[in-house]
């Protein structure tokens, strides 16, 4: 079996570093390795529509936004498939036949469903298209037939509501489609970072971010503002790591060469934690720490994006061959699927014959 993976970020803006160590980090790590035969990543313009149907130029103008972002990190293009989602018209098609597999019971229970409902107001009315996204998120991973999905641990529901489809797709209709197999950070810190202000999640919407593309000046005002711990009001105080969004960044971030360049007084991230607990570390230290490795992290990121805004009609080049080659993949996924569903009436020459032989002479 080939080894495929399938990923991919909403376009409602830049992209910031909870989706660079959630996931983009390590997409690029995993394209380098060679060992897959396939990599495609999505913009996935068409669920983003799901909550903003009423502003599509939102979407609309944020497609580049990420397709530089990517681009920055070191997505390559002669690597990995690039593609916007709503170029792929057979994403729809499956989502639609997945659908009937699939009651609004289940959809309710999805665990990142409630949170998102939760967190955007949509209890009282909830767009039939963003209930459904687990489905849509189901249409996408197995029309490329991804054997891997990196993503945030957030996501771990919607792979699992993938399998139970893929499961009951093959059970019906018999083996067609693939199961994936999910890809979390290998760095538990990774996991889910924090807002700057400490909340469980970081979100354009609370303000609460850092982007990837982000002017010095800005990272260094957001990083001094950062959440860190409450009681730890003197520098005597012993402080506490837990809930600690400064040190929970420094474990998301820090390499140990940034302690030979910018905290030479402490052998690694061990030691200066352990002076921190028992007192006498101030916050401002830890902070401008931080603020030297998130700059060391982001420059050559930030850079490479300004060298490819140079030629922005060169990025929509590489997006639109990159739906091509996807809605090619999709388009084959597809008409497995219909013919495992016996719905390909035209190409079914026995169906044909057969229907002809009963109605012969009638």
């Amino acid at each position: 079996m080939k080894k495929i993976m399938l990923t991919g970020d909403r376009p409602t803006g830049r992209l910031h570093v909870g989706h660079y160590v959630g996931s983009l980090r390590r997409r690029v790590e995993l394209q380098d390795t060679g060992d897959f035969d396939d990599i495609f990543i999505m913009i996935a313009d068409a669920q983003a529509l799901t909550d903003n149907a009423d502003n599509p130029e939102k979407v609309r103008q944020n497609i580049i936004e990420v397709a530089l972002d990517y681009l920055a990190c070191g997505l390559d293009p002669e690597k990995s498939t690039l593609f916007i989602q709503s170029q792929v018209p057979e994403l729809c098609e499956l989502s639609f036949y997945y659908m009937n597999l699939v009651t609004v019971s289940r959809l309710q229970r999805n665990p990142t469903v409630k949170s998102e409902i939760k967190m955007r107001n949509f209890e009282a009315s909830i767009p039939v298209g963003f209930f459904t996204y687990p489905i849509s998120q189901a249409a996408d991973i197995t029309a490329f037939k991804a054997t891997v999905v990196p993503v945030g641990e957030d996501q771990m529901p919607m792979i699992e509501q993938t399998k139970e489809i893929v499961h009951k797709f093959n059970f019906v209709y018999g083996e067609t489609l693939v199961e994936p197999k999910i890809l979390l950070p290998d760095n538990e810190a990774c996991l889910r970072l924090p807002g700057t202000d400490g909340k469980a999640k970081m979100s354009k919407s609370l303000g609460n971010c850092i982007y990837l593309s982000e002017e010095p000046g800005d990272i260094k005002k957001k990083v001094f503002s950062m959440f860190t711990d409450p009681t730890h009001i003197r520098i005597e105080d012993p402080g506490k790591l837990e809930g600690n969004t400064v040190f929970t960044y420094l474990d998301a971030f820090c390499r140990p060469e940034y302690f030979p360049e910018f905290l030479p007084e402490y052998k690694d991230l061990d030691e200066l934690k352990a002076h921190y607990q028992r007192g006498g570390l101030g916050d401002m230290k830890v902070k401008r720490f931080l603020n030297n490795v998130l700059q060391a992290e982001l420059e050559p990121i930030r850079n490479r994006r300004k060298e490819f805004q140079k030629d922005i009609p060169a990025v929509y080049e590489i997006l639109r061959k990159g739906s091509e080659k996807a809605e090619q993949v999709a388009a084959q996924t597809l008409k497995e699927v219909k013919v495992a569903m016996k719905i390909d009436y035209f190409s079914d020459e026995a169906l044909i014959r057969e229907q002809a032989e009963k109605f012969a002479g009638g």
